[in-house]
């Protein structure tokens, strides 16, 4: 029963999302809405800059414009709209969802850091 509540609150959450995607672009005012503070203080993109303007892009339809921003939070978007379209899905039809582990084994939690150091390292590179 609390999987089924999940899955469906995600898929909820997942839906409004794409529907209300539209007011993301006049909540913004046609620009972003605030400046990085560690990037005006240290020359150097902090490792969330872009994040906003790949959200604005998603907004409007276009994950190539998001993914030349900043590829992770795209990336980590589009999976986790389509995780909760899929879980909401399967909850209201009442099949089961999968199974999330406790526990991350070690090898991922390195793969986890790595991406987002390389992500980092990206944003840094292409002066995001």
């Amino acid at each position: 029963m609390r999987d089924r509540q999940l899955g469906l609150l995600w898929g909820g959450v997942a839906l409004a999302l794409v529907l209300l995607s539209p007011l993301a672009l006049r909540f913004a005012g046609g620009g972003l809405p605030w400046k990085c503070h560690f990037k005006s203080l240290t020359g150097v993109p902090c490792p969330t800059c872009g994040t906003t303007r790949a959200a604005l892009s998603l907004a409007e339809l276009d994950p190539v414009h998001a993914l030349v921003h900043y590829p992770l939070p795209t990336v980590a978007w589009i999976l986790f709209v389509g995780g909760g379209l899929a879980a909401g899905f399967r909850a209201w039809r009442r099949l089961p969802l999968p199974e999330i582990p406790n526990r991350l084994p070690f090898w991922a939690k390195v793969a986890i850091v790595g991406v987002i150091l390389a992500n980092w390292a990206y944003s840094i590179a292409t002066g995001v």
